[in-house]
């Protein structure tokens, strides 16, 4: 695997823009990082299991409960009726997703009831004890069979408009319609949804959740509980993966132990089994995309109507943001002259969808690289020209009139085109393009294709207030810093480069920065740990709290030691006043003793974004982040079966904070994106049960399905264009859309098979079966035509 070359050292082993490992990368290979359950348990510990109905849509008739509440092991059995404060954890407040049911079925697999009893087997073994009846009522399970603009929506949908995209393309010299099917996927973390309540004194509860958004957790129980959210405490150090699927799974877990364990008296731990897991907990949302686009006979597009539908499940949960931010990236990287999107957040019989990485964004953005591909194929051009030809203006210049998304923001940090420029170079595109035709043209049953895609990918919480984050720092006296903040950590290395940010600005060794569990008992009212915005947001917070103290320092000295301000300098690990030097520590014991305050809590609030959503209008993003991937693959014309021979990418980072990471996030989310779009495929049945939910019928991709060729390289020329944390740039969602090089990559293979004169349409997941039958359709159009 290439990557980029290193840094040069710094001057304090572990400030930013050096190469840092993931603090607890040596736990994670050892076995010996600390997940929730792995921590002891109290003496006493119970353990629930949910009960969960098995019928898609109906009423509840009759519970008979009895021989589950007999059965050995059993302490105590909940329903709906058991919530002692309100029966709901709608994350906006929609009053729509009960934390149990006990009327309504609205999916296979809702939560009716939950055993709580002295081992986890026992809680299992009683669930299955339960004669529950219904009333079933129709249900629908795919949104093929919907009406995106006449059926029932989950949450209001959103337009977005910029000129007037129905006269632009009725005066188009060419046109071109079409749907396009996108899938849903499932997060498979390692670590599961999983929560330990504590019940405390009085109405004090502590909840350890694995989850990104604690402090939705402590409302969400407060809730539950009936009790004010002061009386909840939420605690995570670590998740064995998030990805968004623990912004709001985790409240009916964390609700759930936490009402029995106040009820009880007893600690309560759930977590279910990778079955119940997947089959009851929110999902990324399948989309319909419907297109309609006018163009020249160049490539050139001058209109573009869509519709966005999704599956969004029984109740609203995310999707109103999710299906808002799909359309947020209806544009890719592609300037739409006139443009109308319609999202349909369409209401189903399944469970209810949820935050995924890219939050909707890689739906919106495959299908504008759908509408690349139609016209590339209708004009007869490669369709990287055709990205290239209907990029954004070069550079975002501001008096250009082609720098104007469909929500009215300007893009003015646009770098895509010397990125892909760039990456086609370095890739040796053109010359390897002219190869595989070669290659195609000899090989009867081996199919090669290639592809190179952009990403443009806005950065921020598209609700505003979101956009916010707090830290807290303490400095002791013997110089060592105890540093929380409200962000978590999953994996993707958040913790280590806040503590880097902290190291930097006091200029010590990032050992001496103690990186502490988040808990809403140290920092209040945070965000979810979303949107990218992690490192943004957090680290800019921990800055500022390191800052105050700085300045406490610096005040400090300068009077005691009668010099100006700026003759003080924090050098590595040491401290210059006037024209001496003291070590860190012994300053920071000084300033002890002189009744310096040592402590400071941060805060920070991303400027300048606003967005009116009645009118489709405003400035969601702080900033973008751009990236390319081009990758090559070889399909078996025979079964469907393919190789990704090389994977190129080159992602920009901004000044990157940790290239380390960086280049981790960017792997892993070209995968997972990879993954997503070709292998892991969400199916239910005629009675809307969700068939593939185990390891046994779900595929993620394995390590062997990894590029045989993975160049990974960050672009180091460009640094964020506004004040961001040391003016990097986030990396948490947009290198999951790079892996669209490698679906446009197959449908480039599926497209030789017709001498690419036929849009190949292929839908998403580009499994081996659907590759195959793209393959046979194609060649039955061409045989037709060829009939006529």
């Amino acid at each position: 695997m290439n990557h980029t070359p290193d840094l040069k050292a710094a001057a304090i082993k572990g400030g930013v823009a050096t190469d840092q490992r993931h603090d607890s990368a040596h736990k994670h290979v050892s076995g010996t990082a600390v997940y929730i359950d792995d921590m002891p348990e109290p003496a006493g510990t119970l353990h629930g299991c949910l009960g969960l109905a098995d019928i898609a849509h109906g009423t509840i008739t009759a519970m008979d409960l009895s021989a589950v509440r007999v059965a050995p092991g059993v302490v105590a059995v909940l329903t709906g009726a058991d919530v002692p404060g309100e029966n709901d954890i709608s994350p906006t407040g929609r009053h729509d997703e009960p934390i149990l049911t006990d009327t309504l079925v609205q999916f296979h697999g809702q939560p009716i009831f939950a055993v709580i009893a002295e081992t986890r087997e026992a809680a299992r073994r009683a669930c299955r004890l339960a004669k529950v009846e219904y009333d079933a009522l129709p249900f629908v399970t795919d949104i093929g069979a919907l009406d995106p603009l006449n059926d029932k929506l989950v949450t209001p949908p959103l337009t977005l408009k910029r000129g007037d995209a129905a006269d632009a393309i009725a005066a188009a010299p060419r046109r071109v319609s079409g749907r396009m099917r996108i899938g849903g996927q499932d997060h498979f973390y390692l670590e599961g949804h999983i929560a330990l309540a504590i019940p405390g004194e009085d109405q004090d509860v502590t909840v350890y959740s694995s989850t990104q958004h604690p402090s939705e957790v402590q409302h969400m129980v407060s809730h539950a509980l009936g009790v004010p959210s002061h009386a909840v405490t939420v605690e995570i150090r670590r998740m064995g993966g998030g990805f968004g699927g623990k912004e709001t799974q985790s409240n009916q877990f964390a609700a759930i132990a936490a009402i029995a364990a106040k009820k009880l008296n007893r600690a309560v731990k759930i977590r279910p089994d990778r079955d119940d897991d997947m089959t009851a907990t929110g999902k990324r949302h399948d989309f319909l995309v419907d297109y309609e686009v006018g163009f020249d006979d160049e490539g050139n597009i001058l209109g573009v109507d869509l519709v966005y539908a999704a599956r969004c499940g029984f109740s609203s949960d995310l999707s109103g943001p999710v299906t808002d931010r799909a359309l947020f990236h209806c544009d890719n990287a592609y300037f739409w002259p006139a443009v109308k999107a319609v999202s349909a957040p369409l209401y189903t019989n399944t469970v209810s969808n949820t935050a995924f990485r890219g939050f909707g964004g890689p739906q919106g953005m495959i299908g504008a690289e759908r509408v690349i591909d139609e016209v590339a194929f209708a004009v007869g051009k490669d369709p990287l020209e055709i990205r290239k030809l209907n990029f954004y203006g070069p550079n975002g210049d501001k008096n250009g009139d082609r720098n104007v998304t469909p929500y009215h923001q300007t893009v003015e940090d646009n770098i895509v085109h010397r990125i892909v420029a760039e990456l086609e170079e370095s890739a040796d595109y053109a010359r390897r393009r002219r190869q595989i035709a070669a290659f195609n043209a000899n090989s009867r049953f081996i199919k090669r294709g290639l592809a190179l895609t952009p990403v443009k990918f806005g950065i921020s919480f598209t609700a505003t207030h979101y956009n916010q984050a707090g830290a807290l720092v303490h400095v002791y006296t013997d110089g060592s810093v105890h540093l929380n903040h409200g962000g978590t950590e999953m994996g993707q290395g958040l913790y280590v480069k806040v503590a880097q940010v902290v190291a930097e600005e006091f200029q010590i060794d990032i050992d001496q920065v103690k990186i502490t569990a988040t808990t809403t008992g140290k920092v209040p009212n945070t965000s979810a740990t979303a949107a990218s915005s992690g490192s943004d947001l957090n680290g800019m917070a921990a800055q500022n709290a390191a800052r105050q103290i700085k300045d406490r320092l610096v005040d400090f000295a300068a009077d005691k030691f009668q010099v100006a301000a700026d003759q003080i300098v924090f050098l590595p690990n040491r401290v210059r006043i006037g024209n001496q030097e003291i070590a860190f520590a012994d300053l920071v014991k000084m300033a002890y003793f002189a009744r310096i305050q040592l402590s400071a809590a941060g805060f920070y609030k991303t400027p300048k974004i606003h967005w009116d959503r009645d009118k489709g209008e405003g400035h969601p993003f702080y900033y973008f982040a751009y990236g390319a991937s081009c990758s090559e693959v070889s399909v078996d014309t025979l079964t469907g079966e393919y190789v990704v021979e090389r994977t190129d990418i080159l992602h920009e980072t901004g000044r990157s904070l940790n290239r380390a990471i960086d280049l981790g996030q960017i792997e892993g989310g070209f995968i997972q994106g990879m993954g997503w779009l070709t292998t892991e495929e969400l199916w239910w049945d005629d009675k809307g049960r969700l068939r593939t939910h185990a390891p046994s019928t779900y595929k993620i991709p394995l390590a062997s399905d990894r590029p045989k060729i993975f160049n990974v390289t960050l672009a180091d020329w460009p640094e964020a264009f506004e004040p961001t944390i040391h003016r990097s740039k986030a990396v948490g969602e947009p290198p999951f859309m790079l892996g669209m090089s490698v679906f446009h990559a197959l449908s480039d293979a599926v497209a030789s098979v017709a001498d690419h004169r036929i849009c190949p349409r292929l839908d998403a997941p580009a499994t081996p079966e659907r590759v195959l039958m793209a393959m046979e359709r194609l060649k039955g159009e061409v045989a037709g035509v060829s009939k006529r």
